[in-house]
Formats: C-alpha cells, structure tokens, sequence
C-alpha cells in the first residue's frame, strides 16, 4: 500500500514530538487525527499553556481534528479515535495507552523512544543516558504492547555521545534522527517489509533505567556528602545530563568556605569544565566552592576527589543564567591565592 494513503492518527505533546509530526505533513503524508494532552497553568503567572504539537497542529493542520482527552479510556474518546477509521498510530513522547486505543489501528500503533531499547526505558532516556557518561544512545520504532517500552523494535539507529555534549544537544540529535525514523517505519509498516523482532531478554540487573528526574535527583551533592567524595567525571556527567534543563543545582556556601549543603546561594550549574590536581599540588581536602583569579579573570571551582570541577555557567535562583565571571562580580568568596 501507498504509504501516503495511510489513515495515520498521530499522537505527542512536546518539541521533540513535533518535528516528526512536521516531517509526515511536509512529506505529504495523511494525518487524520490529532491527540495531545490538555492545556494546562505553567510559569509564573499559572498562564494556560498548549502543548508543542498542538501550537504546531493549529499552523500546519487548520483542519484536522484535535483530541485532548484527559482519561483515554472515556468512551467518548475511544468513539471518536475509532471514527478516525486510523490505519496506523504513531505516538512520540505522550502517555501510556490502554488497549483499546494502541490495539485499534489496522496495521498498529509504533511509538518513537529515544534511546536504543531495551536500555533507558522510562520518561527521561537522554537524561539518564549522558548522566551516565554513556558513550552511544540512538532512537528506537516499537509497537506497543502493555508493557511501558517493552514492545517489539522495528526499526533502531545510534548515536555517538560526545565529551561535550549536554542533553540538549543529544536531545536535538535524537530529535532530527527520531523525525527521520518515524517517516522510514511508516514507509517500512507500509510496504510490509518490517519485521517486528522482540527486545533482547537482559536480567533486570543489568538493564540501565530512566526514571522521571525529580529535584532531588538533580542535587549535585547528594545530602549527608561531600564535594570530595565524588569523582569530576561522576559531577561533570550529571552537570552535562540536566542541561540545560531541568539543571543540577547546589548550594554554594557564604564567604568563608563550609560544605556543600549549608546557608548560601543557590544555583543551578549549567556548564562545567574538570581539570586535574597538577602533579605538584596536594590533594584537596577543603569542602565548598572556592574563587581564583588569573589574567584578571575570576573563576569558580570546587575540589573533588581527583581534580577540579569549574563552573562555567550558571543560574541563580529567580534570576537569568549567566557566565561566571558575571555572577562573581556580585557574589564575594574568598579569593584564592
């Protein structure tokens, strides 16, 4: 069959979710329905937000119907997915379905998940994945079953992870290279030459986990620990893993010095840089965050087990984010010989 024949009912809520939606519309391919999640309060002002794919829906596609359901087991809802008469589902970054809804489609419903399955299954795989200091992620197609993330894989392509890279920039890679998957298996479902092959059976053990992040979890130094008990690659990975967003955070201590974790400023870290101790200076025993100064420049570092971590980039709590420089020029610790 004609993959642009498809009656194809589409499924997402954030950017990520939208650039395959605009490669199946800029593709010419046929979009019969749209669901996403209901507006809701965000920000400061509790302003009602839309989704991404339902902002990019209303430009691209005026006349295509948009469900928002808020159970997506209400009978109302399952009528009007079934009236869409759907030959495939496709879902990126959406909820969980029943049943009802994933098993309808005629040739299935295939979800896009960013990374190579069956590691990093859960809400936050790109996260976890540079968190992690992982070296190669990818994206995978995958019917769903009624297991989160478990289900058959179709189709899979990697990605390397660089030094540099943060989230973000994974986060973009995936997204292009998700977009071009998505058109690739709607082609592949089409010409019926996908094969669905089940997800390697791994020992629960062994398989790499991506939960949703809370703010906790984005502590750079966990409570009841120090600055010192941590290698650089274990706080430069996390620091690269939740930029820019949702950001690790700590509390810089007030001028004096102290540990991490007490009274001071609290800030995310946005961009980091590690060097090792020199070969000639002992290791550093001294908690808490600390300034030096060099060519009249001001830098911030903090002492780990086996070198220096260097906050480049930074965002206080209700302010922008900024460089370093810029933040110490407003924030006196003391100064380092």
């Amino acid at each position: 069959m004609d993959a642009k024949q498809l009656r194809i009912v589409y499924m997402g809520t954030p950017d990520f979710a939208v650039e395959p939606l605009r490669r199946l519309v800029e593709g010419g391919y046929r979009i019969v329905g749209i669901v996403t999640v209901p507006d809701k309060p965000a920000g400061r002002g509790l302003k009602v937000q839309e989704s991404a794919v339902k902002r990019y829906a209303k430009g691209a596609l005026p006349g295509v119907p948009l469900l928002q359901p808020v159970k997506l087991k209400d009978p109302e809802f399952v009528a009007a997915f079934e009236a869409w008469a759907a030959d495939l589902a496709v879902v990126v970054a959406f909820r969980m379905l029943p049943e009802v809804i994933w098993g309808m489609p005629r040739l299935g419903t295939f979800n896009l998940h960013a990374s190579l399955l069956p590691h990093y299954r859960g809400a936050a795989p790109i996260n976890r994945a540079v968190m992690n200091g992982e070296q190669l992620t990818g994206v995978t197609t995958f019917l769903l079953n009624r297991e989160i993330d478990c289900g058959a894989v179709l189709m899979q392509r990697e990605v390397p992870i660089a030094e540099t890279d943060t989230a973000g920039t994974v986060h973009d890679r995936l997204m292009a290279l998700g977009a071009e998957l998505v058109v690739e298996t709607v082609e592949g479902l089409a010409a019926g030459r996908l094969v669905p092959v089940a997800q390697p059976s791994v020992p629960e053990e062994e398989l790499k986990p991506a939960p949703k992040i809370f703010k906790e979890d984005c502590r750079l130094v966990a409570e009841g620990r120090r600055w010192e008990d941590y290698s650089t690659r274990e706080l430069y990975d996390k620091v690269r893993g939740l930029s820019p967003y949702p950001g690790a955070w700590c509390d810089f201590p007030e001028p004096g010095g102290g540990s991490e974790g007490t009274s001071g400023t609290t800030a995310k870290i946005l961009a980091a840089h590690v060097e090792p101790f020199a070969s000639d200076e002992p290791k550093q025993t001294t908690a808490g965050a600390a300034c030096f100064e060099t060519d009249g420049r001001r830098w911030l570092r903090v002492a780990c087990a086996d070198g220096w971590l260097y906050v480049d980039r930074l965002q206080v709590a209700g302010r922008r984010a900024m460089e370093v420089g810029e933040f110490l020029r407003g924030y006196k610790f003391s100064i380092e010989p």
